[in-house]
């Protein structure tokens, strides 16, 4: 006979997601149940558990719970060739059947990038390539410089049951780019908020640039007086040399080189002269030059024109030249309109006169 509720003598599974390497608890339950056996079994068909006892010689199977309402199995360290689809039995007759899938997710491996043996030189091409094992679902990779996102070309290859994931980008390196940070970064549904990384500083040999700063805008006799030679360049170019009119630096003891600076001590007229700085570096030289003319205080500080009279005199003549130019337009303007008035009226006049009757005497 039908027991009541018999209607829902049916075993009940859910499909069940989980990281490699982690634990899966596969669960089978029945809402009515007379009594009759529940059984898990794996994608091969082989019997896991039947009721409570263990089928299955496989150390990382364990019975969770075992009821005539439910039965729970956990996996644990989860490999990938776990994944498929799980048979919960229910032993009536006929023997009714759920099925629940085994998703296991591959975490990627963390990345690497190769391409950056040996430092480049500016104008050579430079091809990064970040490369991560092991992910299922294929992983994303996205490249950073420094904070700005750059595009990469991805290449995805099957090996076995998980994916190797590669992205390139190719560049053109000049100077900017030393000291660059390029950043790989490695997303994946297994590795959530936290994904992998790995940074890699370019570093860019170029040749030097130089540029001579002095300390004195209007460089005076027996000032204290520097010239910084601010070379860059990558090795950095050390040590500076400097001349004077092409040759040695003349007086050694007012003429002091300290690192990158050539301090003249106390100025004078003798001082004047082109000075050059010169940087080298493996892969070149350059040079900056500066014109010293050195200046007598006492001639400096002669009275020179009034710049403010002056600019008044001006002024006041520009105005008067202005009211002089209104005043005659004015004046041409109204001298215009009387000569007018008076033609009319002279032409009036001489109509009239020409109209007067002839009287005979």
């Amino acid at each position: 006979s039908t027991l009541p509720g018999s209607q829902a003598q049916f075993p009940i599974a859910q499909n069940v997601t989980v990281v490699e390497g982690s634990t899966a608890n596969m669960t089978c339950r029945v809402d009515y149940n007379d009594n009759t056996s529940l059984q898990w079994s794996n994608p091969a068909q082989q019997t896991l558990f039947f009721g409570d006892k263990k089928a299955l010689r496989d150390n990382r199977i364990e019975l969770v719970r075992a009821s005539w309402k439910e039965l729970t199995i956990s996996i644990s360290e989860v490999t990938l060739s776990d994944e498929g689809q799980y048979t919960c039995s229910l032993f009536t007759m006929p023997v009714k059947t759920s099925k629940a899938f085994l998703t296991v997710l591959g975490v990627p491996a963390k990345p690497e990038i190769t391409g950056l043996s040996r430092p480049a030189q500016e104008g050579e091409d430079v091809t990064l390539t970040c490369t991560t094992s092991g992910s299922k679902p294929a992983a994303g990779i996205r490249w950073f410089r420094n904070d700005k996102e750059v595009q990469g070309q991805k290449e995805v290859n099957a090996t076995g049951r998980s994916f190797t994931v590669r992205s390139t980008i190719h560049l053109k390196v000049d100077r900017t780019d030393d000291g660059a940070a390029y950043t790989c970064v490695v997303e994946h549904i297994a590795l959530g908020s936290l994904p992998h990384q790995v940074t890699e500083v370019l570093e860019v040999h170029y040749p030097p640039q130089v540029q001579i700063v002095r300390s004195v805008i209007v460089p005076q006799e027996g000032q204290y007086f520097k010239l910084e030679c601010v070379s860059k360049g990558n090795p950095l170019p050390e040590p500076v040399f400097w001349t004077k009119d092409g040759g040695e630096l003349p007086d050694v003891e007012r003429m002091i080189v300290e690192g990158r600076d050539l301090i003249i001590t106390t100025l004078n007229k003798t001082d004047n002269g082109t000075y050059r700085c010169e940087a080298s570096n493996h892969l070149g030289t350059n040079r900056d030059e500066f014109t010293l003319y050195v200046y007598d205080p006492n001639a400096l500080m002669q009275p020179g024109p009034d710049h403010a009279l002056i600019g008044g005199v001006v002024a006041v003549v520009v105005f008067i030249t202005l009211c002089f130019i209104i005043v005659l337009g004015r004046y041409l303007a109204r001298h215009k309109d009387i000569t007018r008035e008076r033609q009319e009226m002279w032409f009036i006049s001489s109509r009239k006169t020409l109209a007067l009757p002839i009287i005979t005497l």
